[in-house]
């Protein structure tokens, strides 16, 4: 069989197996220059938790949990997870889990980053009905050497938000969009997106609310700096359908000059996983799906950052919403968790990714 054959039956068996709902899959599927390797389950279902990376640990906080983890094949099973405070890192190196000091609160659209060893968790979405939560201003930074969190200065009134694009610049943590609230009890659904941009700087443990908003409020979008850049690509206004594909960019060094607008995401939605790859964001995944298995999408699509071109790369085995990636220091992207429905539908597991090497170029 040729080269070129044996890729087309790949992506062939790939996608009849993500169509015909299989039971998770196990070992590697490979897509040249692609593969997905699944690796150790979370060891609880997990998501819309907070996902960073410190070193080489996948550190995980909060999110929706269950006694229940839901795979491609049982997604119309009942749902009822509750907001928990529960904190775990997957070793890179060991392939393993691990448990921490959990969480000073149960929290679920966290937003997460990391900073010269420390783990930033400021606000997010709280609540104890299921349907009902609100963001709080709560803001801590977490060591994991000594496994204490630390409460520091907390987001100025009026911002508080979850779900928002995160980037990290130096010593500061950007946030941009994110949502006041989600309500969705009863036959409507109330989300307060918002536009707001802020950073937090981890040296001199303070706020700024001074910067330029997006020209749209969003959450569940996705982000990440690379280079001077912060870049928010996809997420939703105000609705888990009302998606969007909009690509924007803030040079981080003339912040004044305001967001400019970039080539459009070619799918848009909203709760996807994004991570930058050398001068790419890669973005998995997403919620807002009308006709795919579940509302959610399998679509992989990659942003060059210096030719301003958005490219669909081979689909996931399955559609997943609700969990973010993060990008080792082996150039594998890792992502663990995530809904396989729209809505709540935890699951625990955890997958490698190998990136294209022309974002390295």
């Amino acid at each position: 069989m040729s080269h070129l054959s044996t890729i087309v039956l790949l992506f062939l068996l790939t996608a009849l197996l993500y169509c015909t709902n299989a039971e998770p899959l196990r070992g590697r599927i490979s897509v040249e220059p692609y593969s997905v390797t699944f690796l150790p389950e979370i060891p609880a279902p997990r998501q819309e938790h907070a996902i960073t990376l410190l070193q080489d640990r996948i550190l995980l906080v909060g999110g929706l949990s269950s006694n229940y983890s839901y795979t491609p094949d049982t997604i119309t099973a009942p749902s009822a997870p509750v907001t928990v405070d529960t904190v775990q890192s997957y070793n890179i190196k060991t392939r393993s889990w691990t448990d921490h000091k959990p969480a000073p609160y149960p929290v679920n659209h966290g937003n997460i980053a990391a900073v010269k060893g420390r783990i930033y968790l400021l606000g997010g979405l709280m609540g104890g009905n299921f349907s009902r939560w609100g963001a709080v201003t709560n803001s801590y930074v977490y060591d994991i050497k000594k496994d204490t969190w630390k409460t520091i200065a907390p987001m100025p009134g009026g911002t508080e938000r979850g779900a928002s694009a995160m980037g990290v610049s130096g010593s500061k943590i950007y946030l941009a969009g994110g949502m006041r609230f989600l309500d969705m009890g009863g036959e409507t659904s109330a989300q307060a997106s918002v536009a707001l941009v802020s950073s937090y700087d981890t040296e001199t443990n303070t706020w700024n609310t001074d910067l330029p908003s997006l020209p749209e409020s969003r959450d569940h979008v996705g982000g990440a700096v690379i280079g001077n850049t912060f870049y928010v690509a996809g997420g939703r206004d105000r609705g888990q359908h009302n998606v969007r594909g909009d690509t924007w960019a803030l040079d981080l060094k003339n912040t004044t000059s305001g967001w400019r607008e970039l080539a459009s995401m070619p799918t848009a939605r909203g709760g996807l996983s994004a991570t930058a790859v050398g001068h790419c964001l890669y973005t998995f995944g997403g919620e807002g799906n009308a006709e795919g298995v579940g509302g959610v999408f399998a679509n992989v699509e990659v942003y060059d950052t210096k030719q301003n071109t958005w490219e669909a790369l081979p689909a996931l085995w399955a559609g997943i919403h609700g969990t973010n990636a993060v990008t080792g220091g082996d150039g594998k992207i890792y992502i663990a968790g995530g809904g396989y429905r729209l809505g709540a539908g935890p699951s625990n597991f955890t997958v490698a990714y190998q990136p294209h090497p022309k974002c390295f170029a």
